[in-house]
Order: structure tokens, then C-alpha cells, then sequence
């Protein structure tokens, strides 16, 4: 029995190795035009477009602002995220963006989409009020559909109460 299972080790072992490949010793030469010297893999990779939505995101406070339980007016704090969104908006004036309104998970669907929908204009006519057109504008409402965050706590429902300004692909 010992020699059935020290043949079937050296049959294993052997069939691992033909298995493996080595790397040749010479690599091929590069393709024609290819200019190897200052080749970067990670090249173009943290480059921001100007007028993306990534722009955005770096270039302003915050693409959101938050709400209390069942309201929809702006604070301060939010007048402030939404001023700089307005400045963005103002250096890129070909772009279009949209306005999500969102709710927590508490009430119902229909509620919530109003709701929504309530929270996305108080944003949007806060930014008319600065300057931007409205018909750069859209309003869309999600209502509970779209969490932030999951879960059924104050922490939870305080992330979900929000409106999120999203730029329109050109």
C-alpha cells in the first residue's frame, strides 16, 4: 500500500509540474510606434474632466444637503453647500444637472416621493435665487427608494433625508 500511494504522489507531483510555465528568456520586442520610455499604467487614471461630475465633487463642499425629519427648508449650512454649487455651476455654465430628492425610510411611498420632490425644489430655487437658470435644472424625487444608508436609526434616517446634485452627462 505504501508504494501505490508514493506512485500516486510522484504522478500527482508530475502532473503539477507539467502544469507550470516558465517566462521565456527573451520578452518580444514591442509593438511598432510604441514609445516604452515613458510608459505610465496609471496614467489618465486621476485625471479629473472639467465639467464631470467628478469635477463637481472636488470642486464644492458637497454635492448634498441634508434635511430634518419632514421638512424641506434650507439652513444656513445648507445655503452655504449650495452656494458653492451655484459658483461650479456658474464656471461651467453649459452644464445641466439634476436635483434628487430623498426621504427616509419612514411613511409612505407616496409621501415620500412628495417629500422628495419638496426637498429637490427648495434646492433648486435656492439655486435660481443665486443666479443659475432653472432650466439648467431637472428635479427628481426617489423618495425612500434610494438609501444612503441602511438601517433604522437616527444616524440612518439623518443620511437618507437629502438632496444630491447629480451632473447630466454632455
Amino acid at each position: 500500500m505504501k508504494k501505490s500511494t508514493v506512485a500516486l504522489l510522484a504522478v500527482a507531483m508530475l502532473t503539477v509540474g507539467a502544469c507550470s510555465k516558465k517566462a521565456p528568456a527573451d520578452l518580444p520586442p514591442p509593438p511598432a510606434g510604441t514609445d516604452t520610455g515613458s510608459y505610465d499604467p496609471n496614467a489618465g487614471q486621476n485625471q479629473v474632466v472639467p465639467g464631470s461630475q467628478a469635477d463637481f465633487v472636488a470642486s464644492v463642499a458637497s454635492d448634498r444637503i441634508f434635511f430634518g425629519f419632514d421638512q424641506y427648508n434650507v439652513d444656513a449650512e445648507d445655503q452655504a453647500t449650495l452656494r458653492s454649487q451655484a459658483e461650479w455651476l456658474q464656471r461651467n455654465p453649459a452644464v445641466r444637472v439634476i436635483l434628487e430628492g430623498h426621504a427616509d425610510e419612514r411613511g409612505t411611498r407616496d409621501y415620500n416621493i412628495a417629500l422628495g420632490e419638496r426637498r429637490a425644489n427648495a434646492a433648486k430655487n435656492f439655486l435660481v435665487s443665486l443666479g443659475i437658470s432653472g432650466s439648467r435644472i431637472d428635479v427628481l424625487s426617489y423618495g425612500k427608494e434610494r438609501p444612503a444608508a441602511i438601517g433604522s436609526d437616527e444616524n440612518a434616517y439623518a443620511q437618507n433625508r437629502r438632496a444630491v446634485t447629480v451632473v447630466i452627462a454632455r
